[in-house]
């Protein structure tokens, strides 16, 4: 009949799970919970939980080759969409074993079966190009257990793209160490050595082709059952829920034990052989947010330009609550107060046409360009002859902020006077009235890929 009208159970299972493919997990959760034929189209991980995967980040990466195909879209996904925030820049901050020199900037990117995190640095051969250096690893092994890895040296590489080939290999690097990339919030992470990690483990669950599955992956491979085990075929022997279970029972045996003492020194003795046997030191990392201009914001991100001493630098440049405009260099970030290049709280453009003074401030000095250029000449621009130049803002060096009994006098002003000029294709340049040159600033990173990459 024509009045006659459909419930979605009438709808054939191909077009069910498309539907229920644009649901969010918890709301498949909520759905299944409303009948057994819910339940059904639920756990159907090669059609739903690979849509889902495949539509959310099936361009990044090759989702088919995860845990070399061995694990469960449903795993795939739960773990992605906890690792997706990693993906961008990051900076080190606080103490650790790792040199004063080495970079503060790592990049988080997606590859084919893993995550890679590379320490990025500007080069300093008179280039716009940015040093590169891979040096963590995070993927899936494919009896489905967490394995995250980090290169002392930073000169290993994944043997063909491929994490799962590339496991088979780990024990044979010495410079490898196991870690625990753990989040404490969504802009902090602790990167820190696995001291409990073993890699007579990989041999162990390596079969005549390939890895062997646990009793806890056969658990992750079925589609019927979500509980795992927290026994030693969960995970690595030592893994979180073990180590927390024996310290756990070591804790109330040790109160009530008449020979706590004893067992309260033998357990920090172990402690400290564990220490001692740590070969990376931890090392927390701040997101950096924003790290790209808007429409709103054009002059907000991480930029590099070539500076003064004509050594290519990093900046970063922030909008504040109160719309002002701050920049610093990414090297001062580790200090707790570092003074700005360059400062506005009133970030008012003048617009074209600009006046006969401001032209000739512009023409007047020279862009710094690098030291491998032929002709500087041939990469200045002109105010009159080309559309260089879209918008003007005026700015403060870091003095009237650095030293505030220098913001009252008119000529200390006059000295940290400067201009930003936008350029039409979205970079822009700065310079302060006291030097007779322009720092223009390029990009770092667009459309998500380093620019000017050089690997070390």
């Amino acid at each position: 009949m024509a009045n006659e009208s459909l419930s979605f159970s009438d709808f054939p299972d191909d077009i069910q799970l498309c539907i229920v493919s644009f649901l969010s997990p918890p709301d498949i959760a909520s759905f299944a919970c409303t009948c057994r034929r819910a339940v059904s189209l639920c756990r159907s991980d090669s059609q739903l939980w690979y849509t889902l995967c495949d539509r959310r980040w099936g361009s990044k990466t090759q989702i088919k080759r995860w845990g070399g195909g061995n694990i469960t879209y449903k795993l795939l996904y739960r773990t992605l969409n906890e690792w997706e925030n990693l993906i961008g820049f990051w900076r080190r901050c606080g103490q650790s074993n790792v040199a004063v020199s080495s970079p503060l900037l790592v990049l988080f990117e997606w590859g084919p079966s893993f995550l890679a995190c590379s320490r990025v640095s500007p080069s300093q051969n008179g280039s716009y190009q940015v040093k590169k250096m891979p040096f963590l690893w995070m993927g899936i092994s494919p009896d489905g257990q967490i394995a995250n890895f980090l290169d002392r040296e930073g000169h290993s590489e994944i043997l063909s793209g491929d994490f799962e080939c590339w496991l088979e290999f780990v024990c044979l690097d010495q410079n490898l160490v196991p870690v625990n990339v753990n989040f404490m919030g969504s802009g902090h992470v602790l990167v820190e050595e696995n001291v409990s990690f073993s890699y007579e483990n990989i041999e162990e669950r390596k079969g005549r082709n390939g890895f062997r599955r646990s009793s806890s992956s056969e658990n992750l491979q079925g589609e019927d059952s979500e509980e795992v085990n927290v026994g030693t075929e969960s995970g690595y022997p030592g893994s979180l829920p073990d180590r927390f279970l024996s310290e756990m029972y070591a804790h109330f045996a040790n109160r009530t034990s008449p020979s706590s003492d004893k067992s309260w020194r033998k357990q920090k003795r172990k402690e400290k052989e564990r220490q001692s046997r740590r070969k990376w030191e931890p090392e927390h990392f701040l997101k950096i947010v924003d790290c790209t201009p808007t429409p709103e914001r054009p002059l907000q991100g991480l930029w590099k330009g070539i500076c003064s001493d004509m050594n290519l630098d990093f900046y970063i440049v922030r909008y504040d609550e109160i719309g002002g405009i701050i920049c610093r260099k990414v090297g001062d970030l580790s200090s707790s107060y570092s003074a700005p290049v360059f400062w506005t709280s009133r970030p008012i453009f003048m617009e074209s046409p600009f006046s006969a003074a401001e032209e000739r401030i512009y023409d007047d000095r020279i862009h710094l360009e690098p030291l491998a250029a032929e002709d500087h000449n041939q990469h200045q621009h002109s105010l009159t002859d080309i559309e260089a130049v879209t918008r003007i803002l005026c700015i403060n060096s870091s003095y009237d902020i650095a030293i505030p009994g220098l913001a009252g006098r008119e000529a200390d002003c006059q000295h940290g006077e400067g201009r930003i000029w936008q350029y039409k294709n979205g970079t822009f340049g700065f310079g302060f009235l006291r030097d007779q040159f322009i720092i223009d600033l390029k990009h770092i990173i667009q459309g998500g890929s380093l620019l000017d990459t050089e690997y070390s």
